[in-house]
């Protein structure tokens, strides 16, 4: 079971219980025994040879074992794309565990989205990929112990009429999301660093968010920060250039760029760059 709370502010997270002691070492020492193995879960020989391309960058199992996903945890993936942390994710909370995966509809009805997560679906049967609109999809009522947010959180200031992405709330967002996480359950947030200002300009023109809004949003919601890496820090961003200005315009430099970016659990925030948990 997970330690109640904790709130920090530096590179490095500490886990206290209710009453502020900290945790015992033979406890410490009990949760190691039974923790997942990241490794194994990313090296599987048969996950998506495109997906293993962008291990070296997303650096998957240092992510999960920081932001505290467990075996057994039921999780949520928002906005999952082609499933590449949804699929890693099953495999680490295993079959005891079991993950949604929540894309846009007009995002999964290609004959490749199609084909990409029932590959997905047969590898791991405990995801399941649910087609949803946000702020339609709303879990159960503290049913979820963690939940991901990868380079997608910017994307709740940003609409397009061309792909049919109407404007969100944040806020709505993120009341739903906190009443269907379980107390003391994770919020993984990874983003794009942005620069201060109009949140939905910035967004619009470079598909980045300033770290100090995330904060700010989770924080008005009720989370808690729990924690913050800066595992993906980059000092060379340009945080004025679009993330998809890159002349290969791939996801390799995404990623790169987002070394510069944001990290949430439930309860975590972090500059991108760095990675963050927020708690309800």
């Amino acid at each position: 079971m997970r330690a109640s709370i904790l709130l920090a502010l530096a590179t490095c997270a500490l886990v206290v219980t209710p009453t502020g002691a900290a945790v015992a070492s033979s406890a410490a020492a009990n949760a190691a025994e039974t923790a997942p193995d990241f490794k194994a879960a990313v090296s599987d020989p048969g996950r998506d040879e495109a997906d293993i391309t962008l291990d070296e960058s997303r650096k998957p199992a240092e992510l999960l074992a920081f932001m505290g996903l467990e075996s057994g945890d039921t999780a949520l993936d928002i906005f999952a794309g082609g499933g590449y942390y949804s699929e890693i994710m099953g495999r680490v909370v295993g079959p005891e565990g079991s993950v949604v995966a929540v894309n846009p509809p007009q995002f999964t009805t290609s004959d490749q989205s199609r084909e990409k997560w029932a590959a997905v679906s047969a590898r791991q049967p405990n995801v399941t990929m649910v087609p949803a609109q946000l702020p339609d999809y709303k879990a159960a009522a503290n049913s979820l112990d963690f939940a991901m947010l990868h380079l997608i959180y910017h994307d709740f200031y940003w609409e397009s009429e061309q792909y049919k992405f109407e404007k969100l709330d944040p806020a709505v967002v993120l009341s739903n999301l906190y009443k269907g996480m379980k107390p003391g359950g994770i919020v993984a947030v990874i983003d794009h660093a942005g620069l201060p200002g109009d949140t939905r300009a910035v967004v619009e023109k470079t598909h980045r968010i300033d770290p100090a809004t995330v904060r700010s949003d989770f924080l008005a919601a009720g989370f808690v920060l729990d924690g913050e890496s800066d595992m993906f820090a980059n000092p060379d961003d340009d945080l004025e250039k679009n993330v998809f200005g890159c002349p290969e315009q791939n996801q390799p430099f995404r990623d790169a760029v987002s070394q510069a970016g944001i990290g949430f659990a439930h309860g975590i925030l972090g500059q991108m760059g760095g990675a963050n948990r927020y708690q309800p």
